[in-house]
């Protein structure tokens, strides 16, 4: 199956990861690659990181004329800030400067010091930092180059942001095309116009007062066929993999699959979604409140996930902290942040359900080749119109 390790510090040289499990034969578009990285770097209210990294990815192994061999691909994404760190970062003698011994509340730095019996912070931070993602993105991009053919999309948008909640009524003809296309034109991906403007202002507000803001993101996944995922054991069920995925985003404090916390609150004949069958179409559901899985398998609907991402924890107006050496109270330590990134999370949280989608499909179809992949899939859809 499909694993990937990442490596690399935010200011260290670069980002690595070693992906395992793409099979064979699969065409890879670097430059559509690359744009997904790129998406991951826009958004209002993003720092001035995003203007310093152009991240483009470069290819070490796993991939020959411009197709996969079957072989781990490595891939490198170079850090352009590194030439300010050398020194700081070094990997032989150094010069210690920038230490970090005040931890910041809603960070990993304090209770990463205490497990690893580190000094300085800066230790931690720097792999605890949202700049893993962006290799993140570039794994999830390779492997949405094999989703791409079976016409698989994954889509996601900003539903909150803030204390704006974007009203869903205005955002009817969006969802029913390229979601995407009309999210990426938008600074904080917001399908509303009206939510994109109170964003942007409330983005401004929090700037002007030196704090941050998290929000709510809502991806969904087009295009996958009933069954994938199983019921038979618990580390099997689509949902519980695709939750772990995205808790593991930085930041990300909680995830809904459909309606979620709501289906708690409403009685069983306004939460499960009625069957029907068409000659044509073949069984369908009326409704996605289960947010298209159902005993942890998809149902053939669009698979819709809602993750919820908390504020940034590097405020410019700091919270009250505790110095580790002399234990005396201090202002939590500033590194240069953003005022939000939940528009760049939503890209975010795209890349990493593509491996987790990828593998319940491969698990479906078959792991070495695309061409017996796709012979598997063909048969299975065949066997299903005929059910």
């Amino acid at each position: 199956m499909i694993r990937y390790f990442t490596a690399g510090e935010s200011h260290g040289p670069g980002l690595m990861a070693v992906i395992e499990g793409l099979p064979a034969n699969v065409p890879v578009n670097l430059v559509r690659v690359n744009h997904e990285l790129h998406r991951r770097q826009q958004g209002y209210g993003r720092g001035r990181r995003q203007q310093i990294e152009k991240d483009a990815v470069e290819i070490l192994s796993g991939i020959r004329f411009e197709k996969t061999l079957g072989s781990p691909v490595s891939v490198l994404l170079r850090n352009r800030d590194w030439k300010n760190w050398t020194e700081i970062m070094a990997v032989g003698e150094g010069v210690s400067k920038k230490e970090v011994r005040r931890p910041r509340p809603g960070h990993a730095d304090l209770s990463g010091a205490l497990k690893y019996n580190f000094r300085d912070m800066r230790n931690v931070l720097e792999r605890s930092s949202a700049r893993e993602t962006a290799m993140r993105v570039a794994v999830g991009a390779l492997v949405r180059e094999m989703l791409y053919l079976f016409d698989i999309e994954i889509h996601s948008h900003v539903l909150e942001l803030g204390p704006v909640k974007a009203d869903r009524s205005q955002m009817t003809s969006a969802l029913s095309g390229n979601i995407n296309e009309k999210a990426d034109a938008s600074p904080v991906r917001c399908l509303s116009e009206k939510g994109e403007r109170e964003m942007i202002a409330a983005i401004d507000r929090a700037k002007q007062e030196g704090d941050t803001l998290g929000g709510v993101i809502e991806v969904i996944i087009r295009g996958l066929p009933p069954g994938l995922g199983s019921y038979v054991q618990w580390d099997r069920k689509l949902d519980a993999q695709l939750a772990m995925a995205l808790m593991s985003v930085q930041a990300v404090k909680g995830v809904e699959v459909g309606l979620g916390f709501e289906t708690a609150r409403r009685p069983g004949s306004a939460v499960h979604d009625e069957i029907h069958y068409d000659r044509d179409k073949g069984f369908y559901h009326s409704s996605n409140n289960a947010g298209g899985i159902e005993g942890g398998m998809s149902t053939g609907e669009d698979i819709v996930l809602h993750i919820a991402k908390k504020p940034i924890p590097t405020l410019m107006k700091p919270l009250h902290s505790v110095d580790i050496d002399s234990k005396e109270s201090y202002k939590a330590h500033v590194e240069r942040s953003d005022v939000t990134a939940v528009p760049a999370a939503a890209v975010i949280c795209e890349a990493v359900v593509a491996p987790v989608i990828a593998n319940a499909f491969l698990e479906k179809f078959g792991r070495d080749t695309l061409e017996d992949i796709r012979g598997a899939y063909n048969a299975y859809l065949k066997r299903i119109e005929a059910f």
